[in-house]
């Protein structure tokens, strides 16, 4: 058995768990951080020093922890100082089986090595929940067996934790830089080195008490550190020198050199509450009202009431309005309380060290005439954007809908177009829908001010747009259909001759999207990498095309919903076959490079008219590339990429959007070597997709409701995050949770039909489900698919060598039973080239199973893992050989009860106010209480042959009715209006 210990909070608070680590009891500040990657970095950033760093999302250790090698300037590749910094980590789940190309060991041996104890499986939410109501408290973790007494409290903030992260000894690095930079370290990030060294700079990096002589350097850098900057009165003296001068040489000041800048000139520091951690703070820029997304460390602020004259503010935290920087008005000094140089975290704002060094070589040079707040200000002004005020809002806008379901296109746009109706009604804007599918919620009776039930197309919307003459149109909110529609009038002068303004992204953006060689040239552009690939408009092209790139080759159409026509040749003649077939649906194919086996990521991503981006969601398909996105099961967010990987990716996302001007949303996918940080663009779908649709409900955005109200023209930064009700929609959500979509086939009911799957879709349907751990969560989709499937079951269908290769509807099932007779994960992995980290978390699930088999009388302990690994009392039943009434009695009996968990899109960093919750037995506290009377409306589940949108709209109807009681809404497909955005007042997506 694990060891164990309790982490004790200095109100008495107890949070008991298992070991992990070093077996050393510690004690420190109890502080939390809500980025979803990226732990190695946060570890070993001295600004965490002596503090017990609680991690909000639950699943850590998947990647493992790469090699301490020297990088660039002979600085660490992957850490941010010598050591771990932190005393302790808290998390809820250590991956013991990481999966990663540049992982030697786990966190678990890594701590070991440093001394650092580790405590899992603990209510990380519940302990973020204390934090944030109570502040920061003092904590101790005591390994059980440990006397409590002997382990007193101690509180860093009453010493110079400075002083103790500080080098020694002055150190240059890139000694050949021709600007010369002093970095005073206080507890310098190795990035933030790199950022200055790669910028041409010779980096001088000193002792926090070193004394500073202005003939050393052409500018001064001060870094981040820990603890309370009053401590630092050496530091202080020292700037005070080079800054209160006259003519001073240009300054920057990161984190803790923001907070000594800003006690330097007089103004005033203070403690907050519980500081802010993580990797998606939002600051707005004053003068240009731009937000970035930035990652932070701190529990200190600036007070900005205290700036003397001549200083002002340069940033604003949009969520908690504290101070996020400082300028002079008219000297090369300033200072930001966030990371530019990110690591962990996001990019946005890197490029400060640039208009930082091109300051220090102007003055260098004696050009001083432009100040650095006019030269911050030009930076990051967005160039040719109106100003909000000037954006003409329409009157009267035109929405187009998606049309009848069919496969790839169901009701995720139904819920997308009512998302958007809403927004354009709460702006006072009269709205006319086209949609001949009469069982959606977008078509009833209170939503649209008008519906045609016509085609979606350029004939009969032409008509419509004659008599009803709107001002604006939405063509993202329809799907393909939509978008080809679109494409279609403005084609033939439609929209020109009737001066209807297409709101959001401009119809040639989405041009560029759709035209594979446009799409590429654009790519180009900006030295991003698509798939090797070309566009055929012949068989004898497409022969030509797949000669040149090499067989296997995947073959697509252009223009195509859910890659219909698609597939994979290894031949000339299953070539010739499969693009004789395509050109029945399209004039125009794409012959790609095959990628078969590599990762495929997603990402969704927000842009508004003034250049704000954030991405919402990523994603990671657990099926590897070669089986189409719909048809395959999603992870959110994505479990086996470090931070670099991540933020390497939503760089490029953000970088996409802004070349091709899409305005709203968009969807971008990839796919990623599994052996590297190769990857490649596979494409960019502008609009609202099944993926959207699956993004929104995972992360509690509403996208669709975000994307309306952008295509009017309103800032993204003021728009509200709705389920929080106090911060901005200018954010990047932070899951606590893990999210599993496993799609539905209805092959069965077609005789002679293939149950193979592939790039072209073939699933009618998906599920979602929500646990704070991955085998708790898919256990629950794949019961959420099939009533009458119990999980992970190895029974449904034979071990097969060639099913796992090729994989059909039911390959899961066929991975369930290799598992059970044997097969090494490696065995697997060479057969499906499913992530080793997955396929660890499934043999979990097997080995478990195995398990309770050998029990008779299934003991308190097994049992309760059993229930945090997914398993349902039936499975439980059926493994031990007994009834599920009498697993039920006992479970009761034993108190072993899920618990009730809000979807509040930040990690329980604020209050929340939402109607998304979950069960799951990751836990320890409701974060609600269902006292009085409720009425349950429960849904009809996944989308079926026979059983869709219909019944989504028969829900709807019936909660509609019921606003005037409390209703607790059950039900599952993420793409459906019944748990959508402000539907209902409780919405639980669970089938335990």
């Amino acid at each position: 058995m694990a060891k164990t210990a309790t982490l004790i909070l200095e109100d008495g608070t107890a949070f008991s768990g298992r070991l992990f680590g070093a077996n050393v009891s510690v004690s420190g500040e109890v502080v939390f951080q809500t980025g979803m990657v990226g732990y190695p970095e946060a570890l070993t950033d001295p600004s965490y020093r002596c503090q017990l760093l609680t991690l909000t999302y639950p699943l850590v250790g998947n990647y493992g922890v790469p090699k301490d090698e020297a990088g660039e300037f002979g600085l660490s590749r992957w850490f941010e100082s010598r050591k771990i910094q932190a005393a302790a980590l808290v998390i809820g789940e250590l991956s013991e089986n990481p999966s990663h190309w540049s992982s030697i060991k786990s966190l678990d041996q890594w701590l070991k090595e440093h001394g650092v104890p580790g405590l899992q499986g603990v209510d990380t939410r519940r302990l973020t929940k204390k934090i944030r109501e109570k502040g920061t408290m003092l904590g101790k973790l005591v390994v059980d067996g440990t006397p409590e007494d002997g382990v007193p409290l101690d509180n860093p903030d009453q010493r110079n934790l400075v002083q103790e992260v500080s080098m020694k000894e002055p150190k240059v690095f890139n000694p050949d830089g021709s600007l010369r930079i002093t970095a005073v370290d206080c507890g310098i990030k190795y990035n933030q080195i790199r950022c200055l060294a790669r910028r041409g700079a010779r980096v001088t990096v000193v002792p926090w008490d070193h004394p500073l002589d202005v003939d050393d350097f052409d500018g001064l850098f001060i870094s981040n550190g820990p603890g309370d900057p009053r401590f630092c009165q050496a530091t202080i003296s020292n700037i005070r020198k080079v800054v209160c001068v006259d003519r001073p040489k240009p300054v920057f000041g990161i984190c803790l050199g923001h907070q000594l800048l800003s006690l330097v000139i007089g103004a005033r520091t203070y403690k907050m509450k519980y500081g802010n951690r993580g990797h998606n703070q939002p600051c707005v820029h004053t003068g240009t009202g731009r937000c970035f997304i930035t990652s932070q460390n701190h529990g200190f602020a600036v007070d900005p009431d205290t700036l003397p004259k001549d200083w002002d503010v340069l940033f604003t935290n949009a969520n908690d309005h504290t101070n996020e920087g400082i300028v002079h008005r008219t000297k090369p000094i300033f200072s930001v309380q966030f990371h530019p140089e990110h690591s962990a975290g996001p990019t946005d704002l890197v490029s400060l060290f640039d208009v930082f060094l091109q300051t220090v070589k102007d003055h260098k040079d004696g050009n001083t005439q432009k100040s650095v707040k006019q030269r911050l200000m030009d930076h990051l002004t967005y160039p040719g954007s109106l100003k909000p005020e000037d954006v003409i809002r329409p009157k009267k806008v035109l929405i187009l809908g998606s049309g009848g379901l069919s496969i790839g296109q169901a009701g995720e746009f139904d819920y997308s177009g009512s998302q958007a109706i809403k927004a354009l009604k709460e702006e006072n804007i009269q709205t006319v829908l086209i949609n001949p599918n009469i069982a959606t919620v977008q078509t009833s009776k209170g939503l649209a001010d008008k519906v045609y039930f016509l085609p979606i197309t350029a004939e009969y919307v032409t008509q419509v747009i004659k008599n009803e003459r709107p001002d604006g149109v939405l063509l993202t909110f329809g799907g393909q259909t939509a978008l080809n529609c679109g494409v279609d009038l403005t084609k033939l002068g439609v929209l020109e001759k009737y001066k209807v303004r297409v709101l959001g992204t401009p119809v040639a953006s989405i041009e560029m999207t759709e035209d594979r060689k446009v799409f590429v040239e654009k790519m180009e552009e900006i030295n991003e990498h698509v798939a090797p690939s070309e566009a055929a408009l012949s068989v004898e092209q497409a022969v030509a095309a797949a000669e040149r790139l090499g067989y296997p080759v995947l073959v697509r159409s252009a223009f195509a919903l859910g890659g219909l026509g698609s597939g994979f040749a290894n031949t000339r003649e299953e070539l010739t076959s499969l693009v004789t077939s395509a050109f029945a649906h399209t004039s125009q194919v794409l012959v790609d490079k095959s990628l078969k086996g590599w990762k495929e990521i997603e990402y969704e991503v927000v842009r508004d008219a003034y250049d704000n981006c954030v991405t919402v969601c990523n994603m990671e398909n657990i099926d590897p590339l070669g089986i189409h996105t719909g048809e395959s099961i999603v992870v959110a967010p994505s479990q086996t990429l470090n931070d670099h990987e991540y933020n390497m990716l939503r760089n490029t996302a953000i970088k996409v959007i802004r070349h091709l001007g899409i305005v709203g949303e968009c969807n971008i996918q990839y796919a990623l070597n599994p052996e590297s940080d190769q990857y490649y663009i596979i494409e960019v779908n502008a609009r609202l997709s099944r993926s959207s649709a699956l993004a929104s409900k995972a992360t509690g955005y509403p996208l669709a409701y975000v994307a309306a109200k952008l295509g009017l023209g309103i800032p993204l930064p003021q728009l509200k995050n709705s389920v929080t009700n106090s911060t901005t929609a200018n954010f990047e959500p932070s899951l606590d949770y893990c999210v599993v979509k496993v799609p539905r086939w209805d092959l069965s009911k077609f005789l002679r039909v293939s149950t193979k799957i592939g790039s072209s879709m073939k699933s009618v349907g998906e599920v979602m489900a929500i646990g704070r751990g991955f085998e708790e969560a898919f256990q629950k989709a794949l019961r959420m698919v099939d009533e009458n499937c119990v999980g992970f079951d190895h029974t449904i269908k034979p071990v097969s060598d060639n099913e796992l290769q090729t994989p059909t509807d039911k390959r899961i099932f066929v991975l369930a039973a290799a598992l059970k007779a044997g097969y090494t994960v490696d065995q697997l992995y060479q057969l499906t080239k499913i992530d080793r980290w997955f396929l660890h978390k499934m043999k979990n699930i097997s080995d478990h199973e195995r398990l309770l088999e050998t029990y008779n009388q299934v003991e308190l302990l097994i049992f309760f893992f059993a229930k945090q690994l997914g398993f349902s009392d039936k499975q439980i039943a059926q493994a031990v050989q007994s009834t599920e009434l009498a697993v039920r009695k006992m479970r009761r009996d034993w108190s072993i009860l899920p618990v009730v968990k809000q979807i509040d899109t930040v990690a329980a960093e604020w209050p929340a106010y939402t109607n998304y919750l979950y069960l799951t037995y990751h836990g320890t506290e409701n974060d609600l209480s269902f006292q009085e009377p409720h009425v349950m409306v429960i849904g009809s589940g996944v989308y079926r042959i026979g059983s869709s949108v219909e019944f989504d709209w028969c829900a709807v109807g019936c909660i509609t009715k019921l606003r005037k009681v409390r209703v607790s809404d059950g039900s599952n497909p993420p793409k459906t209006q019944s748990p959508s955005y402000r539907k209902t007042p409780a919405f639980q997506t669970n089938y335990n």
